[in-house]
Order: structure tokens, then sequence, then C-alpha cells
């Protein structure tokens, strides 16, 4: 999402409330468990209504125009001429398996251009839209905001097909000044990387025309500018676009730490780097020391810092049931000094989410599938989405007009917040439930993708059409499938933890007694360590006498 990295502490802390969202995490297909190319995103932003976009696929009349709207806003900012051809999209997947995520990381502000026509979020689907591979949507991306102008502020991209995943960062030129300078790796094969809002890209190599693309102009204009006057080999993209300030390092790059902690045996080597203790940035690759499936990764994406010297669940701030959340701002002040809150992975903000799953063994129709959820990534349902859908299912719309301030029954974003929200007040005492229930909707997708895609292979073989159709069908009833239980295990959790209390459960059934009544509820009352702490801060005030 759009977030800005201020180089001033004090613009950062006065705007922390409005700062640092989003996480990518990728995985070469060499180092993943079953072959796949893997990303992830967490599109976080208080404001942004989780839902699934869909593109169709069409022909247009030469001279054709499209109009481009800020994503983030709806702002008018011009019209583009339309491409001959688009591609179906569903989500941030097109139908060919590529798929595009993003990271803001703001940058030195006075390159933004606001007489740019083409935004980071219209990028994203333009190119999703225009382009088979990842290779040619960098090309269509780039070509786009070299001749319209680049809107929004600096981003790093995650652009993956089924046998590579790039990572491209790109920032404008400033006021009036079309284009923007970028570069673009592309993460080795058996690796695996991540961004969550601050640059990545250091050192490139500029003679590996192969694995390293860049505007032919990313280094002279940062001499021009005066960010940069070393020799060309020592150029860090980061460096000189975006330096690295406390927030980048604490709030963003420890995402990335994490990441890495969990998949690699150099977290400890690492952490220095994420406290502050040396400068030397992380690698923007590391080799896994195990394979790591999508699963992994939408694990990854619920994470907290848990079990490491980041996690939000081990002091007060986590209230009595050990919550791993924190209120924003992310930053605050007692005593004229300031403290600051840590910002992990998996965020009460995000609007959606998704693992996106790329396989170059399938036919594109059944090997790309968009693991979809809405509202925190720790308590959503990751639906299979297959890239071929011609339709996003209902719940996962603006359904009845419901937005970010419009609730609506039927729209899977609110039903998924009114249950987490239940949860976070009581998280250690509920978490349990939610967990259970999320576990065995997911375990039941693992387990039937293997015949829903042997269906569709054979479907396909005779129709694609009906391998389509099919596999769009089966897209929406996960969905409302997964929407009809979670409004389900509302209704139970409230029932549950009614008022404090906590209602005995036999069977999957609110036990009553031999006459047919209600049992009697447990009082559990608060943990024995929140009470100390409770006592210790009141004294005698509450001594019984």
């Amino acid at each position: 999402m759009k977030r800005r990295l201020l180089l001033s502490a004090t613009l950062l802390l006065a705007a922390a409330a409005n700062t640092f969202a989003c996480t990518n995490l990728i995985v070469g297909k060499n180092a993943s468990a079953g072959g796949s190319t893997i990303v992830s995103y967490s599109a976080d932003s208080y404001g942004l209504y989780g839902e699934l976009y869909h593109y169709p696929a069409g022909m247009h009349p030469k001279g054709a125009m499209r109009p481009i709207h800020e994503w983030d806003t709806g702002k008018y900012l011009g019209q583009i001429e339309e491409a001959r051809q688009t591609y179906n999209v569903i989500g941030n997947m097109n139908e060919f398996q590529l798929t595009i995520g993003e990271t803001t990381f703001g940058g030195r502000p006075e390159l933004a251009d606001s007489t740019g026509i083409i935004d980071y979020g219209s990028l994203i689907y333009l190119g999703l839209q225009r382009s088979r591979t990842a290779r040619e949507a960098i090309k269509v991306m780039t070509d786009l905001v070299q001749y319209y102008g680049y809107y929004s502020e600096g981003e790093s991209f995650t652009i993956a097909d089924p046998n590579e995943v790039w990572i491209m960062e790109m920032i404008g030129k400033g006021p009036g000044v079309r284009g923007a300078v970028w570069v673009a790796v592309r993460v080795p094969d058996d690796c695996i990387s991540a961004h969550a809002n601050q640059s990545r890209i250091h050192q490139f190599d500029m003679n590996d025309k192969e694995n390293c693309l860049y505007a032919p102009d990313v280094i002279s204009f940062a001499r021009e500018k005066g960010y940069f006057s070393g020799v060309n080999k020592d150029f860090s993209f980061a460096n000189a676009y975006a330096p690295l300030d406390f927030s980048a390092r604490r709030f963003c790059e420890a995402r990335v730490w994490s990441y890495f902690n969990h998949f690699t045996d150099h977290g400890k080597d690492y952490l220095p780097y994420i406290q502050g203790q040396t400068d030397t940035p992380m690698p923007l690759y590391v080799k896994p020391n195990r394979k790591v499936s999508v699963q992994d990764v939408q694990r990854m994406m619920r994470d907290h810092y848990e079990g490491t010297p980041l996690d939000l669940t081990k002091d007060m701030g986590a209230g009595p049931y050990k919550a791993p959340y924190r209120l924003t701002p992310l930053t605050f002040k007692v005593d004229g000094k300031e403290y600051f809150n840590e910002r992990p992975i998996s965020t009460q903000q995000t609007g959606f989410v998704f693992v996106a799953q790329m396989r170059a063994n399938l036919p594109d129709a059944i090997g790309g599938v968009l693991w979809f959820g809405v509202d925190d990534a720790n308590m959503t349902v990751f639906v299979p989405v297959y890239c071929c859908a011609t339709k996003s299912p209902l719940c996962f719309t603006r359904v009845d007009g419901a937005d970010y301030a419009r609730f609506s029954w039927n729209s899977a974003f609110w039903v998924f917040n009114w249950v987490s929200n239940m949860v976070y007040p009581r998280y250690d005492l509920m978490i349990g439930d939610l967990r259970a229930t999320q576990q065995e909707i997911e375990t039941s997708f693992v387990q039937a993708q293997p015949g829903i895609e042997e269906a569709a292979a054979k479907l396909l073989a005779k129709d694609k059409a009906s391998a389509v159709s099919f596999l769009t069908n089966y897209t929406n009833m996960a969905a409302q499938t997964t929407f009809d239980t979670w409004k389900q295990l509302g209704t139970f959790l409230l029932v549950k933890y009614n008022d404090g209390v906590v209602r005995r459960v036999k069977d999957g059934e609110f036990e009553r007694n031999a006459i047919g009544q209600p049992a009697g509820v447990m009082r559990v009352g608060y943990p024995k360590e929140f009470l100390k702490e409770y006592v210790k801060q009141t004294g005698d005030r509450y001594l019984v006498k």
C-alpha cells in the first residue's frame, strides 16, 4: 500500500499512524517444496476494503482510451491508450499465472511526481492485463511510466511467473519530470527473498543482462541529484533513493528478518542490523535451510515475531490475554520521550492477503492458485482462487454496497472483521477456537486440491471453457462455504464467551443440564500474571479486610 519513508525523524513520528504496511515474501521454484514459485502480499491500510478484484479478458478497438484513477484514493489522474488485447485477471494473478505484489518504501519525497498519470496500483493491474511473463511485465510497466509519467512514491514490486521471480524497485524523478529510475533483480531459483516497505536492492551486477535490468540513467540521475558520488560498482539503489532510518530498519526490515530467521540459520547474524548495532544490510536473497511450502508461507504471513527477541506477547503491552497486537500509531510519547511498538508481518489493518502458487508443470488454468483471504492474515482463511476464474465470489465483492465504512452481513471482509475484533481483546482465551476452524477449512482445501485439479485436467483435455467454468465454480463454492462457516464461528464465539464468562462445550454443542437448561458457566477471570501486576500497581486498594 501507499507509504512514505520520511527522512526526518520528527516528520516520521508525526505521521506514524499512517505509515509502514504491506509485506511480500518470495520463494524461488527450486526452494519450494513442490517446485512452484510462491509469493505473498498483504495489503495493509486503514481505509482499505478487502475484496477480490476481477478484470475480464477483452479485445479493444484501436484508439480506445482508458481512464486511470489512483488506486488508493480513486482520484482521476488522466487517461491512456488501451491495449488491443487484455488478459483475464483475478485478484493479483492473471490467466498465465503472472502475479504482481508490492510494498511502498516512499524514499526521497522530492522525487514524487504529482503530474504523472500512472500510480503504483494502476501499474500493477495494467501490467497483469497486458503481460504473459514476469520479464514482459517489467517492460510493460517501465514503458508505461516512461511514456505517461509515474505518479506515486518509491515502490518495490514483486513480479513472478511459474519460472521466475523478480524484485523491481522504482521511484520518480520529481514534479514534471516524466519517467522513473528503476532496477529489477531476479531472485535465484534456489533462494527466498522478501521486502516490506523499505528498498532492499543495494549493489547490482550491471553486466548480468539475464538477471538484472535497470533504467539507463539509474546511476547518472543519482549523481545529478547529489545522492551518489562514488564509482559505479559501489552504487546502492537503496542508499541513494531510500536512505535507511530507524523506522525503515525496525518497522520494515524487521519483517524480512523474521522470514529469514525462520528459514535460514543466519537470523542471529542479521539481528544486530535490525537492532541498530550495525548498518550492514541483510542480503537481498538467501538460500533456505529447507524446502518452503505454500502452507509455510501462509503461516509466515501470520507471524508476530513469536519466539524471538521481538515477540509482542511477552510484555505488558500484550495485556492480560497475551495479544500480539498493538494499537496504532506505532510510536508514542511519555514524559517527553519517544517510544515505539513493533510492527510484525500480520497486523489488524490488513484489507486482503494472498499467497500465490504458480506451477510450470501444469497448464496455466490449473497451475496458478491465488490462496486469498480478507482481513488480518492471522485470522483469515486462505481460499483457493484459480487464475482462470472469470467471476469473483459474491462475498469477496462490494456486495450490498459494502465498503470500508458500510457494513454488510453478506460481505466476507466485514464478517471476518467481526470475528477478529471479538478475538483481539481476549486473544489467548479465544484464538484456539478460531485456529481450530481455520485449520479445518484450510486442510480440507489442501486435501481436495489434487482431486479438483485432476478433474479440471480431464475437462481441459476436451474443452478449455468447461475446465474454466469448473474451476470458477469451485473457487466460488470454496469462498462461499468459508464465508458461511466463518459466520457460524462468529455466533459460536459470541455465545461461548458472552459477558466475560465461558460456556461449556461438549461434542460441538453447548452443554445443558438434566432438565434441558443451559449448563452453568465457567468464570475464568484474569490470568495469574496479570493479577499479580494488578495488585502491584493498586497496592491494598482492593485488599479484602
